[in-house]
């Protein structure tokens, strides 16, 4: 098929039921559940654990930098693109290096039930590292596979049902972990949650390996060269030094509001009155419901209409729903309230997923897209996870409205970002070079 009829084909309402119809939209849907499901386990869940465990509010900042391995997951993203693991890939590249990772997840989540942090932080602290570590790396393979599964016109259908699997994990992650933990406490709920990663381990066994080419053997040297350097320059020679800063520079910037906002997210819904199984009623039940609506809406959309202004539209919509916290924090233990936030929070993240995600597709070349994507997924966090560490200081000595506010405020860098690129993102197809096959 021909670039152009390809990129017909996905054009228009039927293009966008030709995208959803894809055999691997299924497949990205349990694999999106892979790579939600370990997110809040090591992350905002984690931070409820540890404030039930006596752990404070500053520590618990603190303690969200063992996510690191989600923001710097493109340092060990060319052996994923590379290397060929010895038993496992036997699959193949993408499969073999996706089972790898699940079941050092599993390991992990189940090391941290096995040593909570009442009885040893330290040990406690490595398994949660372990199982992060596996978190990012199955988002390194699952992102390489989307993108090289299917053409670039599609990637805004697989992004869509790839965030409704993510955000299933979520739920149970999150709603799933509380409820459980609520009633026979939290060692056992991670027990648990170990029997979901069933799931992807089947799909895994049985979907099919994309197109993947994988040199054998070469020199060392010419192996870092291909491996480390070479997706780096790639990316720079590519689209010229100053646009590629300017690129990766919005990427970084884009989520900065939630990522400020969410390590402190638990302790403020425990602080307004609300018990584990409310929050997990209304944040990781009801809200992610309404986060997947979100997300089907913004895939739809990324097929329908013009990039640029979905980005402006997601970036201040993601922002502005900070905003409504103030709503639950004026009106506290309110299930109305807290009902409305929610709303509209999810519902903003939701939408703005599909549309990064398909954004950032754009910008991979395939012959490096493991470590491209990695690089830019990860910078998609890293910013707001770095000054996120210290919301909880901002809270002591502030309180959460400042939180609120500042983190809203944030997303004025982002769109003087994207005033700079604007011209440059008016239409990928033509201002960016083609991807390599």
């Amino acid at each position: 098929m021909s670039e152009a009829s390809g990129v017909a084909r996905y054009k228009g309402l039927r293009g966008a039921v030709a995208a959803f119809s894809q055999p691997g939209v299924v497949t990205l849907l349990f694999l999106g559940l892979a790579s939600g499901l370990p997110f809040l386990l090591v992350g905002n869940t984690l931070s409820a654990w540890l404030k039930e465990s006596g752990v404070d509010y500053g520590a618990i900042g603190l303690a969200s930098y063992v996510t690191f391995s989600y923001n710097f997951k493109f340092v060990w993203a060319p052996m994923v693109d590379k290397l060929r693991l010895p038993l496992f890939c036997r699959l193949g590249q993408r499969r073999g290096w996706l089972l790898f990772a699940l079941v050092l997840l599993a390991a992990g989540l189940f090391g941290m039930a096995m040593m909570p942090p009442t009885a040893s932080l330290q040990r406690f602290v490595a398994m949660t590292l372990l199982a992060a570590f596996a978190g990012a790396t199955i988002d390194i393979v699952v992102d390489a596979y989307r993108v090289e599964i299917a053409p670039q016109e599609a990637q805004g259908a697989l992004a869509a049902t790839y965030t409704l699997g993510y955000r299933l994990g979520l739920i149970a992650g999150g709603a799933g972990i509380l409820i459980v933990a609520d009633a026979v406490g939290w060692q056992r709920g991670y027990m648990a949650i170990c029997v979901l990663l069933l799931i992807p381990l089947v799909t895994v066994l049985v979907a099919r390996e994309p197109e993947h080419r994988v040199r054998e053997r070469v020199p060392l040297r010419q192996a870092v060269q291909e491996s480390f350097i070479g997706p780096f320059r790639d990316f720079f020679s590519r689209f010229g030094f100053g646009l590629a800063l300017g690129l990766l520079l919005f990427v970084a910037l884009f989520r900065l509001p939630d990522q400020m906002l969410g390590v402190m997210a638990y302790p403020f819904y425990l602080d307004t009155g609300f018990s584990k199984t409310q929050i997990a009623e209304v944040s990781k039940v009801y809200g992610v419901i309404v986060g997947i609506v979100g997300a089907l809406l913004g895939g739809w959309a990324v097929s329908r209409f013009e990039m640029r202004r979905l980005l402006v539209i997601s970036a201040i919509g993601v922002a502005v729903s900070n905003m409504l916290y103030l709503l639950m924090s004026q009106n506290p233990g309110q299930t109305w309230a807290f009902v409305a936030t929610l709303s509209g929070d999810n519902f903003a993240q939701g939408f703005a997923g599909p549309v990064l995600v398909a954004f950032m597709s754009s910008l991979v070349n395939r012959s490096f897209t493991a470590t491209q994507y990695a690089l830019l997924s990860s910078l998609a966090n890293l910013p707001g996870k770095l000054i996120g560490g210290f919301s909880g200081f901002l809270v002591k000595d502030s309180g959460y409205p400042a939180l609120f506010v500042i983190s809203t405020v944030s997303i004025v860098p982002t769109l003087l970002v994207l005033a700079w690129i604007w011209k440059r993102v008016a239409d990928p197809e033509k201002s960016f070079p083609v991807n390599a096959p």
